[in-house]
C-alpha cells in the first residue's frame, strides 16, 4: 500500500467501526424499550457460564469464546423467559469464524429429554448416508423437511404428533427449536430483534403446550 493512501484507509476504518458502533447501540435501545414495555429487565453486560446452566443445550458446548449479552428476562404465561444475542467461535487465525444467534430460552416446571429439531439442508443428505441419526416420521412432508434428532425416539414422537408436525410446517422457518433437560430453546441465526423475540417465545410455549397430557403427567412423575 502507498502511504498517501494510509491516511485514507485509517478514515474510512474509523468511519466504518464508529457506524457499527452507533447502529449496535440504537439496536440495543430498542431491546430496552420493548423489554421495558413487557414490564421485563434488561442488561446489556456480557455473561458466561451458559453451558453449566444448561448443559442439556447443545449449542453452548460449541466453539469457544462463547457469551451471551443484551439479556432479557422475564415471565410469559407464567413461564420463566429469556432472550438474548449468544455468540461463540470456531477455528483459529485466518480460519476462524463467528457466530451469532438470537436466543429464547422458556424454563420449564418439569424435565424434559433433549430433542433438535431444524429445518434440513442439502449437507444433511451427506450425513444420512454416513448413518446420521435423523428421526424420520410417517409425515413425509415434515420428514423433508426437518431434521430431528434425538437419544429417546419415543420422546421425539410423543412431541412431534400430527397437530405439532402440521404447526411446524408452518412456523417461520429460520428458526430452530431445541429441548433440554429443563426448558425449551428457539433460535435464529444473526442479531435479535424484539419481533424475532416475539415469534420465538410464542413458538416455543406453543409447541409445550401440544404436548399430550399423558406426556406431561409422565414428565411430571404423577
Amino acid at each position: 500500500m502507498r502511504l498517501e493512501f494510509l491516511p485514507i484507509v485509517i478514515v474510512v476504518i474509523a468511519g466504518l467501526a464508529y457506524f457499527f458502533y452507533s447502529q449496535e447501540k440504537k439496536r440495543r435501545e430498542v431491546l430496552r424499550a420493548w423489554a421495558k414495555r413487557q414490564g421485563w429487565r434488561f442488561d446489556s453486560s456480557k455473561r458466561k457460564g451458559w453451558d453449566r446452566d444448561f448443559p442439556g443445550l447443545k449449542i453452548f458446548g460449541k466453539g469457544h469464546s462463547r457469551h451471551g449479552k443484551n439479556v432479557i428476562t422475564g415471565r410469559f404465561r407464567g413461564r420463566e423467559v429469556l432472550c438474548f444475542d449468544y455468540q461463540y467461535t470456531t477455528g483459529s487465525g485466518k480460519n476462524q469464524q463467528t457466530h451469532l444467534h438470537c436466543l429464547t430460552i422458556l424454563r420449564l416446571d418439569h424435565p424434559v429429554i433433549p430433542l433438535q429439531i431444524r429445518r434440513e439442508h442439502v449437507f444433511d443428505k451427506v450425513g444420512e448416508f454416513l448413518g446420521a441419526d435423523d428421526i424420520d416420521f410417517e409425515s413425509v412432508e415434515f420428514s423433508k423437511t426437518f431434521y430431528v434428532t434425538s437419544p429417546d425416539r419415543k420422546w421425539a414422537y410423543d412431541v412431534l404428533h400430527t397437530r405439532a408436525m402440521e404447526f411446524l410446517l408452518g412456523a417461520p422457518k429460520h428458526f430452530s427449536i431445541a429441548f433440554g433437560h429443563n426448558e425449551i430453546a428457539v433460535s435464529k441465526s444473526g442479531r435479535g430483534a424484539p419481533a424475532h423475540y416475539e415469534e420465538g417465545v410464542k413458538l416455543a410455549h406453543e409447541l409445550v403446550d401440544m404436548i399430550p397430557d399423558y406426556v406431561m403427567q409422565q414428565l411430571k412423575g404423577t
